[in-house]
């Protein structure tokens, strides 16, 4: 079969109407044109849809049953088209971001509260996780775009910078680096410290910059969730290193811990913007990643 929508909306002008010269008028056509699709859209089904006299015009049996299923056709199609432009206008949509937990914890929920004001129909959806799981989530399609720290460089992923993280050290009230504005990388070797794990972007950077000075780190712990080094820390058993991001807002929660940003060029996590080479933004995660851009800070601390 093969017949057009303007025939099948041709049909329904004319079945609803009961008339062809209102059914054109209605379709802003002329009655000529509005026949031909009539018979064109009869030779394509191969049925007679329609029984035409002089004065009046009724649906045959065929055309009473088809008459439904088209106005439903063309009522879906319809909402499709309008629920496209809704979306090409970026006044609906849904927005998946993944997030490093730091940014998704300090940074994002503000930019998500200011945006969702602004634009009721878009949805966002906010996951969260570490900076290799940040990349698998863009990689895949299951995030629009994610906010992290590549480690490595991918042909997959596009990444813009986004803001500076410095590295800082967390201790509890009355460590003698309180007494200090920050804190040098050769006054960590001094103390015991709580790193986190090989999945985490800092721990690259804390191990690069112990190397830049010739020094091998062996840390007296290593935790999988930044509560726990928290929770080392306040017990007393170190001093942890984290993205100042995570340090601020995390040490004011626990208890009144102490941060103190590292001062050392490679302690620095530079955050991104991170993007799939393999498709493009839909208008609303477009939209929302602008908000992101113009909502971050250069640099954290």
């Amino acid at each position: 079969m093969n017949f057009t929508l303007r025939e099948l909306e041709a049909f329904l002008g004319v079945a609803r109407l009961g008339n062809f010269t209102r059914a054109a008028k209605a379709l802003n056509m002329s009655q000529p044109a509005l026949t031909v699709r009539i018979r064109h859209l009869e030779e394509a089904l191969g049925v007679r849809l329609l029984d035409r006299t002089t004065r009046s015009v009724a649906l045959t049996q065929i055309g009473r049953e088809f008459l439904p299923v088209v106005a439903r056709v063309l009522g879906e199609i319809d909402a499709v088209a309008v629920n496209a432009r809704d979306v090409a206008g970026r006044r609906r949509g849904v927005v998946t971001v993944a997030a490093l937990p730091s940014a998704a914890s300090t940074l994002l929920p503000a930019i998500i509260a200011a945006f969702k004001a602004r634009h009721r129909g878009i949805v966002v959806r906010l996951r969260d996780g570490v900076a290799q799981r940040v990349t698998a989530l863009v990689k895949s399609g299951e995030a629009d775009f994610g906010i992290g720290s590549p480690t490595k460089r991918d042909p997959e992923l596009r990444c813009s910078p986004l803001l500076s993280d410095p590295m800082s050290a967390v201790f509890p009230p009355g460590h003698p680096f309180e007494q200090r504005a920050a804190v040098r990388l050769e006054d960590l070797l001094t103390v015991p410290l709580i790193l986190m794990d090989s999945e985490y972007s800092v721990r690259t950077l804390v191990d690069q910059a112990f190397e830049s000075i010739g020094k091998g780190v062996a840390p007296a712990y290593e935790a999988s969730y930044v509560s726990t080094a928290l929770g080392l820390v306040k017990a007393g058993l170190g001093v942890a290193v984290l993205a100042y991001s995570a340090a601020d807002e995390a040490a004011t929660q626990a208890a009144a811990l102490r941060a103190r940003v590292i001062e050392h060029p490679m302690l620095v996590r530079e955050i991104s913007l991170i993007e799939s080479t393999r498709r493009s933004l839909s208008p609303a995660a477009q939209q929302f990643l602008e908000a992101v851009r113009q909502g971050a800070p250069r640099r954290i601390a």
